[in-house]
């Protein structure tokens, strides 16, 4: 249970990366946070699902369903897999898809957060980006407070895009997108071709804290040996992976980094 001084670490988006998840977990231990919840998307790719899903499940943690959690569930039950999912599949033991089906949606966790992977009622949508043919563009304010109207907790977690970023609305509801542990950049051909990009190879997290009457979001960012990690990726056949995991980057273009509004 929270105490009166609230303090939750948020990961989402592990995506297999067993070396960024210890580097991770260890960060917030030396902090002294005790609380933690799971956005998502925890085993899905070229790394260690298994290892993966050996360190998450002991922990017990509140943790929602991401969309390539829901791809493991689907493929488990379909021939038809790419050779990621095959290599997730030959490595998970039965308990672990177990798991990600016990994982709700959604879920509202110590009264005050509303924690999803995409945006409430899917999976694969971004709630904090909008991909046009053009590009992709931060969601108007507009836009978020009528998704969200109906929602009455005052912090909403959300995952799925890696990309670090705080939002306040002018109600004062805050949305924190906590970026990816395990995967800082990736690029994708729906709806429009685009690339999501955190802009450094580190392992990211969040920390809320209510302090004041304020919900604040403070972004982190971990050392870890992804270089390690990107070798894993290009033995199993993923030199994309490995390029996006030591560069943070999925396109060659410079890019601002800073997606932080109104945060630490």
């Amino acid at each position: 249970m929270l105490s009166s001084d609230i303090e939750l670490a948020v990961i989402s988006d592990v995506h297999g990366n067993r070396w960024a998840l210890e580097a991770v977990l260890a960060d917030i231990e030396r902090r002294g946070i005790s609380d933690m919840v799971n956005l998502g998307d925890c085993l899905y790719g070229p790394l260690a699902p298994a290892e993966t899903a050996e360190i998450l499940l002991p922990l017990e943690l509140p943790t929602v369903r991401g969309n390539e959690d829901r791809l493991i569930l689907e493929a488990a039950r379909d021939a038809a897999k790419s050779a990621t999912l095959s290599h997730v599949l030959r490595q998970l033991a039965p308990r672990h898809p177990d798991w990600l089906a016990s994982l709700e949606e959604s879920a509202v966790v110590f009264e005050h957060f509303l924690l999803f992977h995409g945006s409430p009622g899917r999976d694969d949508e971004y709630l904090l980006q909008e991909v046009t043919e053009q590009g992709v563009r931060p969601r108007t304010p507009e836009w978020l407070a009528a998704k969200l109207s109906s929602i009455e907790q005052p912090v909403v977690l959300c995952g799925h895009d890696h990309v670090p970023r705080t939002v306040r609305l002018s109600n004062g509801k805050l949305i924190v997108n906590p970026g990816s542990v395990g995967l800082p950049a990736y690029d994708d051909e729906l709806p429009y071709p685009h690339v999501m990009e955190a802009g450094t190879p580190h392992a990211r997290y969040a920390v809320v804290r209510r302090t004041e009457g304020e919900w604040r979001a403070e972004h982190v960012a971990v050392d870890y040996n992804w270089e390690r990690a990107a070798t894993v990726a290009s033995d199993n056949g993923r030199p994309d992976w490995a390029r996006w995991l030591r560069s943070g980057r999925a396109s060659p273009r410079p890019m601002d980094s800073s997606r932080v509004i109104d945060g630490d």
